[in-house]
């Protein structure tokens, strides 16, 4: 049987594995009379966590949001996890936490077991962070995009364009999706009738949040980092290519991220990449310089600047070794 302490504790932490519990079923769980269960949930209450009760056939007991934050329970693995994210938060892309987060780490150090707190010191020194590469984005105006994406709110911003231009957005956001280095917004765009991508760093101000509405189906049929990956790799450049690589999607991932092209399978050792540039030669460059065979199959100027580079190289290579002057 458990102690009083330790059974609370149980009681806490299977609530917070379930968005409901039958009343019969968690005191099963606890091994306890249902009425010995009802007298936990008071006490728990008491403490400060927010359980509510329902009654009737479908009656139990669920985890609600408070007016305050109750102390949280977790284990191990969860504790070690949420230090991890803590210390990456301290060094990341959202500005604004990195105080809050080193806060939050040492509290939550200072209450760990001996046992996770030397796992947390081993990991504080493997993980080194490398110096923050590209712009950051506020954490107040992350979490007004989030809150607007799950309540279905429009946003109102001023937004600065790639080129400088600033204008006023009102749009119907969708999801926020995270590259590794940069933020974005996808939203629906009323003005141009179409889905937009939106780096959040080129938010200008606070975004403000409008009236409720009804949410479209979603673009590449809701998955947004794909849809993000050909916004970034493909859309918006003025040359696009279609090209045969002549190695397995798995093996080409490694060497080429998702922001700079797209890849596809074919068969077992091929795979399409569509990717794109603001000039031919970029591509040309880059195409050679991922070592691998391929083809090209669009656009018909890329395969163009390709002989010509091919024949540029077989020129430089053909002419003789000039002599050294020094030599004798």
């Amino acid at each position: 049987m458990l102690s009083s302490s330790s059974r609370l504790l149980r009681v806490l932490s299977l609530l917070q594995t379930r968005s409901h519990w039958a009343g019969n079923e968690l005191a099963g769980q606890v091994q306890v009379h249902p009425r010995t269960l009802r007298r936990d949930i008071d006490r728990l209450r008491q403490l400060g966590y927010p359980i509510h009760a329902s009654s009737g056939v479908a009656g139990g007991y669920a985890f609600r949001a408070g007016q305050a934050l109750p102390p949280l329970l977790l284990d191990d693995d969860e504790a070690l996890a949420v230090a991890i994210a803590l210390r990456i938060a301290t060094e990341g892309t959202v500005g604004g936490v990195e105080e809050s987060s080193l806060r939050a780490l040492v509290k939550l150090e200072q209450v760990m077991p001996a046992r996770l707190r030397r796992r947390t010191a081993a990991l504080r020194s493997a993980i080194l962070p490398l110096a923050r590469v590209g712009p950051t984005v506020d954490a107040d105006v992350l979490a007004t995009l989030a809150t607007a994406c799950r309540d279905q709110l429009r946003i109102d911003f001023a937004y600065q364009d790639r080129q400088g231009q600033g204008s006023a957005r009102t749009v119907e956001p969708l999801g926020v999706v995270h590259t590794g280095r940069r933020w974005y917004l996808v939203a629906w765009d009323p003005a141009r009738d179409d889905w937009r991508t939106f780096r959040i760093d080129r938010i200008a101000g606070a975004p403000v949040t409008g009236t409720h509405f009804t949410p479209r189906a979603a673009p590449e049929g809701g998955d947004l980092r794909t849809y993000v990956s050909r916004s970034l790799a493909v859309s918006p450049y003025a040359e696009q290519a279609k090209v045969i690589l002549h190695l397995p999607r798995e093996a080409m991932a490694g060497r080429i991220p998702p922001s700079a092209g797209l890849l596809e399978d074919i068969d077992e050792g091929r795979c399409l990449l569509q990717c794109g540039a603001n000039r031919l030669d970029w591509l040309v460059y880059w195409l050679m310089a991922i070592d691998v065979e391929f083809e090209v199959l669009a656009p018909a100027e890329l395969t163009e600047r390709l002989r010509l580079a091919g024949e540029r190289v077989a020129r430089s290579l053909a002419r003789p070794t000039p002599r050294d002057a020094t030599s004798s």
